[in-house]
């Protein structure tokens, strides 16, 4: 049987000098506000896993209200994932996912990326794929006041 989740996710900005998308630190003039990393890419993947599975949300299993999640590595959420979906019966059958962003510029960034979350997830790197687009100017992401992801993922059963 296969299953299809999709995830969302959105972080303001706050003062900093990095962002950290897909587990890659990428030089900015500002950061992602959050209670973990703000990995808004991650986030995504794993709320979309999670929800492929029927398994909730990233926020039942990592609540910002726990004191061990602050600052958390989200390459470490999606580790946790990719364990609960082999204990339910699930093998990752492939990711698809979008960063919506004005600047800074994704695609110097993107092959990291997409090896980081094929190591995490324990698949190939071919059932990942990472895109990136900005909103030509509208919207809270074209004002560059955050960014947001999304994301789709297809599960099979094991």
């Amino acid at each position: 049987m296969m299953r299809i989740g999709q995830g969302l996710d959105a972080h303001r900005f706050c003062a900093g000098d990095k962002l950290i998308l897909g587990g890659v630190s990428i030089p900015h003039d500002q950061a992602l506000e959050a209670h973990s990393d703000g990995d808004v890419l991650l986030h995504a993947i794993c709320d979309a896993l999670l929800g492929a599975a029927a398994l909730g949300d990233i926020g039942c299993h990592f609540s910002d209200q726990e004191a061990v999640h602050k600052n958390r590595d989200s390459r470490e959420f999606l580790r946790e994932v990719a364990a609960m979906l082999e204990t339910a019966g699930y093998a990752i059958g492939n990711i698809d996912a979008t960063i919506v962003a004005q600047r800074p510029k994704m695609s110097p960034h993107t092959a990291a990326m997409r090896k980081n979350i094929s190591a995490d997830l324990g698949i190939t790197l071919a059932a990942v794929n990472i895109k990136a687009t900005t909103t030509e100017q509208l919207g809270f992401t074209g004002r560059e006041e955050g960014i947001a992801a999304l994301a789709i993922a297809c599960l099979e059963s094991i």
